[in-house]
């Protein structure tokens, strides 16, 4: 696993990729496990459509809302496949498997421990650190010449906010459009952010598209369901914008309700406006029994540090997860009561299950 501060190696990644592959059986299909965000989902397409192209048989399968790759639903799921191997993206990196098959973790988050027999590629340590999709496309390149997919590559950073970072595979793809490519990744985010929370017309589009402009300027039923994601999405958080936030010993709460997964933009946007305090943005709406919470902080901090030494006793694998400045979780509810009053918060802010 890449854990050092040097520049990620390409080729390296390239060459570790094609090794765990030559262990996976090709009678059978290979799994893609993949995130619903936009780095996540492109990674899954560009992993599927190399795949693909090089003659192998792939099944795609998004992970989404509630669910993890880790637990005993997916080990369950994957027990009753026929499986050539599984390549899991954007999913974290955990000490667990759902599976005995050949396992490819594809991850650039805070691993949280290394699992044995499964080769981890992370970008996690690496000075820029690439996200999952650019990760994906450089193991795409151990199959085919990847280059017209590159555009795929960029809507993963600019979701994951990682287009400043100075990557030359960047730079190329401004050759798209860097609006269209701007719009795409936010097109390509919405949908799981809504009531529904289903990003499969993101995938279907990702697996299919030739370029931004056929997701921002497309008209078939797909594109039209993304345009009508980000609406919804857009007049939730617009009412949740209005929402003060509670400070407390640095750190500053915002609680509200909403089906849609609008949390992590709102930490987002009032740690622009609250840069000494931690944001944690709570939403006891987006799923019945839990409270799924964002925490962002412009301080210089460890936040995934922060939430590992606040871990209420019965927090699972949905809590503490991410970056050191972009992290946050789920909890039940009555782990989250707890959470807050260890904060230093009163019943104010405690839900009611």
């Amino acid at each position: 696993m890449t854990t050092s501060a040097a520049p990620p190696d390409p080729a390296s990644i390239r060459a570790a990729f094609a090794a765990a592959l030559a262990r996976f059986d090709r009678g059978a299909p290979v799994w893609l496990l993949g995130h619903f965000d936009a780095d996540g989902l492109a990674a899954t397409a560009i992993l599927a459509r190399a795949l693909r192209a090089a003659g192998w048989s792939v099944r795609t399968r998004i992970v989404g809302r509630g669910e993890t790759p880790w637990g005993a639903a997916m080990g369950a799921e994957l027990a009753e496949e026929r499986l050539g191997g599984l390549v899991i993206c954007d999913l974290g990196v955990r000490g667990t498997l759902p599976t005995a098959a050949h396992t490819i973790i594809i991850d650039h988050h805070v691993p949280l421990a290394t699992p044995d027999g499964a080769t981890v590629i992370s970008g996690y340590g690496a000075r820029p650190v690439p996200t999952t999709s650019l990760l994906a496309f450089w193991c795409a390149g151990a199959l085919i010449d990847p280059e017209e997919m590159l555009w795929l590559a960029a809507i993963g950073l600019i979701g994951d906010m990682a287009e400043g970072a100075g990557f030359a595979e960047m730079a190329r793809a401004r050759r798209y459009g860097v609006t269209a490519l701007r719009e795409a990744a936010a097109l390509v985010n919405a949908p799981r952010r809504t009531a529904a929370a289903d990003a499969s017309p993101a995938l279907a589009l990702l697996l299919t598209a030739d370029g931004p402009k056929a997701i921002t300027a497309g008209e078939g039923p797909d594109a039209r369901a993304l345009r009508a994601a980000r609406d919804e999405v857009k007049a939730a958080l617009d009412a949740a914008r209005r929402i003060p936030p509670r400070v407390r010993d640095g750190v500053a709460l915002i609680s509200f309700a909403s089906p849609c997964q609008i949390h992590p933009l709102l930490a987002q946007q009032w740690r622009g406006r609250l840069r000494s305090e931690i944001v944690v943005a709570a939403n006891a709406g987006y799923r019945p029994g839990w409270v799924h919470f964002a925490a962002r902080t412009a301080r210089a901090l460890d936040l995934v540090s922060w939430l590992a030494e606040r871990r209420p006793p019965g927090a699972g694998d949905e809590y503490g997860s991410g970056h050191k400045a972009a992290s946050g979780g789920a909890l039940s509810v009555p782990d989250w009561n707890g959470f807050v009053r260890a904060l230093g918060f009163g019943a104010e802010a405690e839900v009611t299950a």
